[in-house]
């Protein structure tokens, strides 16, 4: 590890995906990497060690959700967020930009920062770059994120530009808040639209400024998967090679595979848990609606070669019954087997890149996706 900050090992490349290895003052965390959202504290319908199991070495917890309630000054008083939500591994923490940037009726920004009215009581409150690192401070985050603008999509590249040089002076007053400490580290964010030059702008203004990690932020908005991987294509080469890659809110799974062929080491994204929560299931060759009356009689496990306790332990027909009868245990239970997915997801491309064989991995998953190994429903 640095003297300061995090550590990055790059352990094989296979084409331009990346292994490798992220060292924190919480432990490591092996890359590619996804990680869960545990917005208020708490990754939904999830128990900490449940999380654990399924293999995750990192999550994600939200910076404007906790400084609203319990407040982040109240985390820190109660030891920080690993101690007061039981996570002892690493957490990476969000700005607070995306939520406050999505209260597009609520919210006023200025070169100072923004401010904007709290969803649960109407307060106003001031964020500034500062102030998000100082909350994210308080609740001990592994990985802070700088504050940056969101931008939506479309968006022409004059304005796009104007809320990336906003951004790129925000982050470098989030690197002077920021505490420099061994194990704790600070990641810039790429940000430009679907402009080159803006993104190529932005990583250089950013890798002058220098963090311990670098973000691509202002993607997964509404663009289709073909323009998200052209900005990668030309975006992430600009990156520093021997730091980490972060590519935020992305995805599902068919975007995570073709994001790490490009170079992306990290990945979060409320897919998953929230698919979970409506009764869609990820198995191989796509996804289940288990709210479809025809799996009433159905006796197998949603995926015959998951080796998750839910499909281990309980059948499709279980879980639709749970889901109509609407048992709490229904969400908790597809949660759980979509984070052993995606989990199971990151470490097969994990040994495909040691072993120099991801291109074989990809084109079985896509045989899959394309014929729908197991069975892909809509919801």
């Amino acid at each position: 590890m640095t003297a300061t900050g995090t550590s990055f090992e790059l352990i094989a490349t296979d084409g331009e995906a990346r292994r490798g290895r992220l060292t924190t003052a919480h432990g490591d965390i092996n890359t590619p990497a996804f990680m869960p959202v545990g917005t208020a504290g708490t990754v939904k319908a999830m128990m900490p060690e449940d999380v654990a199991a399924t293999g995750a070495e990192i999550i994600l917890g939200n910076t404007y959700h906790l400084m609203l309630r319990p407040t982040a000054e109240r985390v820190a008083k109660l030891g920080g967020l690993h101690r007061f939500m039981n996570w002892p591994k690493p957490i990476l923490t969000d700005s607070g930009g995306y939520q406050v940037f999505s209260l597009s009726k609520r919210r006023t920004i200025s070169e100072e920062g923004v401010i904007f009215q709290s969803h649960i009581d109407g307060a106003k409150i001031e964020l500034t770059p500062e102030r998000s690192i100082e909350i994210q401070n308080f609740l001990g985050s592994n990985i802070t994120m700088v504050l940056d603008e969101c931008t939506e999509w479309p968006i022409t590249e004059k304005d796009a530009r104007k809320s990336m040089e906003l951004s790129m002076r925000w982050a470098a007053r989030c690197k002077e808040a920021f505490e420099a400490r061994p194990g704790y580290g600070l990641f810039g964010i790429v940000q430009g639209s679907m402009y080159r030059e803006l993104r190529h702008e932005s990583a250089a203004k950013l890798i002058e400024t220098g963090f311990d990690g670098y973000a691509v932020g202002g993607l997964a908005i509404g663009e289709s998967q073909d323009v998200m991987f052209e900005v990668l294509d030309y975006t992430v080469p600009s990156l520093p090679q021997e730091r980490p890659h972060y590519l935020m809110g992305v995805g599902k799974p068919g975007d995570i595979v073709g994001a790490v062929q490009r170079g992306i080491d990290m990945f979060d994204c409320v897919i998953p848990t929230r698919s979970g929560r409506t009764g869609q299931a990820f198995v191989r060759g796509g996804s289940l609606n288990l709210r479809n009356a025809k799996h009433t009689e159905d006796g197998r496990p949603l995926d015959a070669a998951c080796t998750c306790r839910v499909c281990t332990n309980y059948s499709r027909a279980y879980l639709h019954h749970l889901i109509k009868a609407g048992e709490m245990l229904a969400g908790m239970l597809l949660t759980l087997h979509n984070l052993h997915y995606y989990q199971a997801l990151m470490s097969g491309m994990r040994n495909a890149i040691e072993s120099g064989m991801l291109n074989n991995f990809v084109a079985t998953f896509d045989s899959e996706q394309e014929n729908g190994a197991v069975v892909s429903e809509t919801i």
